[in-house]
């Protein structure tokens, strides 16, 4: 029987030097034995994305920190399948200065490399601090490690991925942790036109901030009352109910 503590990768969406991942892997140091494969810049928003047309390059930032030009999934595909000396027993992905509430997990950079993760058959967890612009990333990485000692402990249902937002408080104001459904986002995403110095067409895409509906038993409902929403999210997307109902509309 290994003897070996348990072995926690880390990734993020904001880049190897973000706050947010010093913080986690501070927090994480007592559960196990940290590695670090995190992108070299700013990947927030690029979803699940696989960089399959271009080759990746792995630097040593330091020791068990290693920085990946790529997206948060391939360093967790990089990492799992190539370069980690075991087989990890978590994975962490954060902690993201923004929430990932409701719909957000669709677009989500940081749920993509826990839910990497997951794929490969590794226990995993995403973390972010609901602020932009956060004060107590501390408490975020202390509800994270909390919540990853006891997975590693007990293990997760197979197929999922607990998905933590944390109000941006100190430990002593969180309320305590709430199991949640994911809310509804409703984006306001707006295309914005532009024209560079010769005369040829760029876009941004802006507008104003997401609204969101507060209902009972939500993640968005669990933050706005003071408590750590722990959303678990599952492998399989199908919508069983509307199986039959598609059937009967393709005949």
């Amino acid at each position: 029987m290994s003897t070996d503590p348990p072995l926690i990768l880390l990734t993020n969406d904001d880049g190897i030097r973000a706050p947010g991942l010093t913080a986690l892997a501070e927090a994480m140091e007592p559960l196990g034995e940290v590695w670090v494969f995190a992108p070299d810049r700013e990947q927030s928003a690029v979803g699940h994305g696989v960089s399959l047309h271009r080759p990746l390059r792995v630097e040593a930032m330091r020791d068990r920190w290693m920085m990946v030009d790529g997206t948060p999934t391939d360093c967790v595909m990089l990492a799992v399948r190539d370069l980690l000396p075991r087989r990890p027993q978590l994975v962490v992905s954060g902690v993201n200065p923004g929430a990932n509430l409701g719909d957000d997990v669709t677009y989500s950079g940081t749920v993509a490399g826990a839910f990497e993760g997951m794929l490969l058959g590794i226990n995993a967890i995403a973390v972010s601090d609901v602020s932009y612009t956060p004060v107590h990333l501390d408490t975020a990485a202390a509800m994270a490690a909390r919540a990853a000692a006891r997975v590693l402990e007990h293990g997760l249902p197979a197929d999922t991925v607990l998905n933590l937002n944390v109000p941006d408080a100190p430990v002593d104001g969180i309320k305590g942790l709430r199991v949640t459904r994911m809310g509804r986002r409703h984006y306001q995403d707006e295309i914005i036109a532009r024209t560079d110095p010769r005369g040829r067409r760029y876009y941004w895409i802006g507008g104003s901030a997401p609204t969101h509906q507060v209902e009972p038993g939500t993640d968005f409902e669990a933050i706005e009352e003071g408590f750590v929403s722990v959303t678990p999210l599952h492998r399989d997307l199908t919508h069983q109910a509307a199986m039959a109902s598609v059937e009967r509309l393709l005949g």
